[in-house]
Formats: structure tokens, C-alpha cells, sequence
């Protein structure tokens, strides 16, 4: 957890834009993938995440995401 921390930048959330999915939890993962401009989310619960790439997002499932990075 130190190393997490330490490599982690604080990023100020202020979209007003919720809710926008439908589970309002799922609206805070996206906030911060919005904030921290990432290329996509992964989860096992793609279609929760519906409307994502309106913001530049994409989601991946973890094998999407291991092939994808050749890990």
C-alpha cells in the first residue's frame, strides 16, 4: 500500500454530470477514469458501464485487457 500511495497522484473530482450510469456506484469508478484520462475500465461488468465511451472510455473485460497488453 506505501508503494501505491506513493506512485499515486491526487486528482480533485468535480463532474456534475451524475448520474449518468445505472448504478450510481458505478458512476463514481467512471468519474475517476474520466479524471485520471485513462484509455478504458476493466470489469467484469461491461454492459454496467453502457455509455462510456461517450467520454473517450473504453471497457474491457480482464482477458480483453491481458490479450490486449500481451501480459
Amino acid at each position: 500500500m506505501d508503494f501505491i500511495a506513493s506512485v499515486c497522484a491526487y486528482r480533485k473530482i468535480d463532474f456534475l454530470w451524475r448520474p449518468y450510469l445505472r448504478d450510481p456506484d458505478d458512476d463514481l469508478v467512471l468519474e475517476v477514469a474520466v479524471a485520471g484520462q485513462v484509455d478504458a475500465i476493466v470489469t467484469y461488468n461491461q454492459k454496467d458501464f453502457a455509455g462510456s465511451d461517450k467520454f473517450g472510455i473504453g471497457v474491457l473485460s480482464p482477458l480483453q485487457f491481458v490479450k490486449a497488453t500481451k501480459l
